[in-house]
C-alpha cells in the first residue's frame, strides 16, 4: 500500500512540478490546438484555438518515472505500460501532424487503427505466450468464465484497445472531461489491481492517477493547456490493458460508462443520420448535446464526474463481490 499511494503522490507532484515551464514552451513555440470547423463543435469552442496541447507528454513521462522507480517491473504491469506508450506515440504523430499542417486534421483514421491493431496483436501475443493469460472472457454477476480461442480472444482485445483509445479520445472535449473521468476510472483498476494482488499493475494505475490529478490543475476550467491526443489515446490504451490484464474487459463496459456512452452517441448519430436522414443528438459526442441545450461546461463536467464514479464504484462492487465468492 505505501508505495501505491507514494506513486500517486509522485506523479502528481512532478507534473503540478513540471507542469508551467511545460506550458510555457509549447505557447513559445506555438504548439496551440486547432479546433475543428465551424457545425462539427458548439460555437463557444472557437475561443479554444490556440490553447497549447500535447499536455499528454506530461502525464506520460510523470507516470512512467514513479512506476519504473517503485515497482518491480512484472511483466503484466511492463505490456500495460507498453500499450500505454504506444498508443500514446499514434497520438503523438496525430498532434504532431495537425500542428505542422497547422488544421484540425492529423493522421488518417485507417492509419490510426493499423497502429492500433499492432499494439493490441503483441499484447495478446505477450499475455498468452509470455505471462499465460488464458484466452477466456468472464462474465461479471454470472461469475462464468468461457474459453473464447486465440483468434477471437484477439479480436475482443483489439476491440478494448482502439474502442478506449478513441473512446478517451472523444470525450477529451471539454475542460477536464477526459483526465477527471479517466482518473475516476484508473482510482477502481488501481483498486482491483490491489485487491487481486497485483501489486505493480496498482502502482501503475495509482501512477496514473497521481497524473491525471495532477494534469487536471493545468486543464481545469478554463484550460491552460490540452492533454492532445497524445494524452487521450495513452489513456485510453492504458484503460483497455489494464482491463485484459485483470480479466475484466466485459466489466470495463460499466466500469467505463461515461467513456461508452460518448463513443455510442457518435455510432448511433452516424448509423441513424445514414438510415433515416435524422440526428438523435443535438451534436456528438454527447456531452456536445448538452452543451447545445444550453448547459454550462463546467455543470456538464462535474455531472459527467459524478456519473464516472457512480459506474466505477458499481464495477469495482461486482469485481469484488466475485473475487469474495471464489475466495477459499
Amino acid at each position: 500500500m505505501p508505495r501505491v499511494l507514494i506513486a500517486a503522490i509522485t506523479a502528481a507532484t512532478l507534473l503540478m512540478f513540471l507542469g508551467p515551464k511545460f506550458i510555457a514552451w509549447l505557447r513559445r513555440n506555438e504548439v496551440g490546438q486547432f479546433v475543428r470547423p465551424a457545425g462539427l463543435i458548439p460555437d463557444a469552442h472557437a475561443e479554444k484555438q490556440g490553447t497549447p496541447t500535447m499536455g499528454g507528454l506530461l502525464i506520460l513521462l510523470s507516470t512512467t518515472l514513479p512506476f519504473v522507480i517503485l515497482s518491480s517491473r512484472s511483466t503484466e504491469a511492463m505490456l500495460v505500460l507498453f500499450a500505454t506508450l504506444a498508443c500514446g506515440a499514434i497520438g503523438f504523430v496525430d498532434d504532431f501532424m495537425k500542428i505542422v499542417q497547422k488544421r484540425s486534421l492529423g493522421l488518417a483514421g485507417k492509419w490510426r487503427m493499423l497502429g492500433l491493431l499492432v499494439v493490441a496483436a503483441v499484447l495478446v501475443w505477450a499475455a498468452v505466450d509470455v505471462v499465460g493469460l488464458p484466452t477466456t472472457l468472464v462474465v461479471p454477476v454470472l461469475d462464468e468464465s468461457f474459453e473464447i480461442g486465440a483468434v477471437a480472444f484477439f479480436v475482443v482485445v483489439f476491440l478494448v484497445v482502439s474502442g478506449f483509445a478513441n473512446a478517451v479520445n472523444l470525450t477529451d472535449g471539454l475542460d477536464g472531461l477526459a483526465a477527471g473521468v479517466a482518473g475516476i476510472v484508473l482510482l477502481a483498476y488501481t483498486a482491483i489491481a490491489f485487491v487481486s494482488d497485483q501489486r505493480d499493475l496498482a502502482i501503475f494505475g495509482a501512477a496514473l492517477v497521481g497524473s491525471c490529478v495532477g494534469f487536471l490543475w493545468f486543464n481545469s476550467f478554463p484550460a491552460a493547456v490540452f492533454m492532445g491526443d497524445t494524452g487521450s489515446y495513452a489513456i485510453g490504451g492504458a484503460i483497455a490493458a489494464m482491463a485484459v490484464m485483470t480479466k475484466t474487459e466485459i466489466l470495463l463496459i460499466v466500469i467505463g460508462a461515461v467513456f461508452v456512452a460518448e463513443a455510442l452517441s457518435v455510432i448511433i448519430q452516424v448509423i441513424v443520420f445514414k438510415r433515416f436522414k435524422a440526428r438523435v443528438f443535438l451534436m456528438t459526442p454527447v456531452h456536445h448535446h448538452f452543451e447545445m441545450a444550453a448547459w454550462s461546461e463546467t455543470k456538464i463536467i462535474v455531472r459527467f464526474w459524478l456519473l464516472a464514479a457512480m459506474f466505477a464504484g458499481v464495477g469495482f462492487t461486482l469485481y469484488f463481490r466475485d473475487l469474495q465468492s471464489i475466495a477459499p
